[in-house]
């Protein structure tokens, strides 16, 4: 009790204990003893003079330990002081950091952070998602799981909004399923109904697909890596999927295509975008035609393709495309017949000039009437004149020119595209490999 008691009065007082430290640190001084004598004056002294003396020499060395020993006794008692000094410093840091936390608990009641509408919160909690393009594992350090841990309210208006709980990459993982599949059906029912966009990793699996299946029907947009199937082909996750307007596959070799082809083939006309997203395999007319006939369908599509004929057919089998990216790697020149698409507005390029015939013959082949963007990527320099004469040919509203990758461009050709279109904004990036 009386143990317990102290330390209380300890901790009451802690300003009179530093007080009384200060104190005695103030005017507190070491004095060293006076540590010389005759054999210490002259170091070098006849070795039979001290013989004859050598008591007089042990009696210093004795007084010398006695001064050892205290002085090390001091220290140590000094030790122990500063050990219980570091101890109370710890327990007003403690002190310090609980009453910081309290009041920053009641800051925080009277901030108008808490009386934000439900309105302006969801907003809010919109632009707190994770900016970036792939769909990432659900995570509790991450909004909106993050946010449901704040306080009951935000978790009230998180959970009530279907539209952050509807974008996430699944996977099926033997270690630890059960874990997993409780985090991804909670995600999926808090999604309440709203359009979802799944990635897909490893998804081989009847009890992956057992979960999905009561929200098959709300998957619109799609992300499937081929490449954990070791040889299997994964076109039972492709079946139905009623709503499915975006398709992106990653990993896809030419030996997948007749299955997976035969499976996209089924997909239903809402289907809009269809991205090859590793630009691989390239395709040819042969291969397109696994495809059919969901490319009437589509708006949106990323492709690689390694014949010119096979790009006017890709135009011709969709009359409706908007967007289309193209990896290009021609190993022979063909006579092409011109063909014009005139619903065409985005048209990015890639292609490797050491691997291919010019693109000339493609270029002069073509005309889009509403093209708006031009994007060419690869690693030689662009065919400027057929450029120009697409977009003589073409009148269309383009807006930007990009090139990059080994693309140069002069200020001279600079301006005669400018010269073409006096709009046109001319654009040289090389941040990017792909689109």
């Amino acid at each position: 009790m009386q143990t317990a008691c102290s330390k209380s009065n300890v901790s009451e007082s802690v300003s009179d204990i530093i007080g009384a430290l200060r104190g005695i640190l103030a005017c507190s001084q070491v004095i060293l003893p006076v540590l010389e004598t005759p054999y210490s004056r002259f170091p070098n002294t006849d070795r039979s003079t001290v013989e004859s003396e050598s008591q007089s020499v042990i009696s210093i060395i004795a007084q010398r330990q006695q001064q050892l020993d205290a002085v090390m006794h001091e220290i140590s008692g000094l030790e122990a002081v500063m050990d219980s000094v570091k101890d109370l410093h710890q327990q007003v840091v403690n002190k310090k950091e609980k009453i910081t936390q309290s009041m920053n608990l009641h800051k925080g009641l009277v901030s108008a952070l808490w009386r934000l509408s439900t309105e302006v919160l969801s907003q809010i909690f919109n632009h707190c998602l994770p900016e970036t393009k792939m769909l990432l594992f659900p995570s509790a350090l991450k909004a909106p799981m993050l946010l449901t841990g704040i306080c009951r309210r935000w978790r009230e208006v998180a959970v009530g909004m279907p539209n952050l709980w509807c974008r996430f990459y699944v996977e099926f993982n033997t270690k630890d399923w059960e874990r997993a599949a409780l985090c991804y059906e909670l995600w999926l029912k808090r999604s309440r109904g709203c359009p979802l966009s799944l990635a897909l990793g490893h998804y081989h699996s009847t009890k992956l697909r057992s979960l999905l299946q009561p929200y098959m029907t709300h998957i619109t947009s799609l992300r499937l890596s081929v490449r954990p199937f070791q040889g299997e082909c994964p076109q039972l996750i492709l079946t139905d999927l009623p709503a499915l307007r975006e398709l992106a596959m990653l990993g896809m070799t030419i030996p997948d295509i007749p299955a997976i082809g035969q499976s996209i083939s089924r997909l239903p006309s809402t289907m809009r975008s269809l991205k090859f997203i590793d630009m691989r395999p390239f395709f040819d007319i042969e291969r397109l035609s696994f495809f059919s006939p969901v490319w009437a369908h589509l708006t949106d599509i990323q492709i690689a393709v390694c014949h010119p004929n096979a790009v006017l057919h890709l135009l011709q089998l969709c009359p409706n495309l908007s967007s289309l990216s193209l990896r290009l790697a021609f190993d022979q020149v063909e006579p092409l017949k011109a063909f014009t698409h005139t619903e065409l507005q985005y048209l990015h390029i890639l292609y490797d000039a050491l691997l291919m015939r010019p693109l000339s013959g493609l270029l002069n082949a073509l005309l889009f009437p509403n093209l708006r963007a031009l994007e060419a990527r690869c690693n030689a320099s662009l065919p400027h004149e057929d450029v120009k004469a697409l977009l003589v040919r073409s009148k269309c509203p383009l807006e930007t020119l990009t090139v990059g990758g080994g693309v140069t461009i002069t200020d001279a050709q600079r301006a005669e595209y400018v010269s073409l279109i006096p709009s046109l904004e001319v654009v040289v990036d090389y941040s990017s490999k792909y689109f």
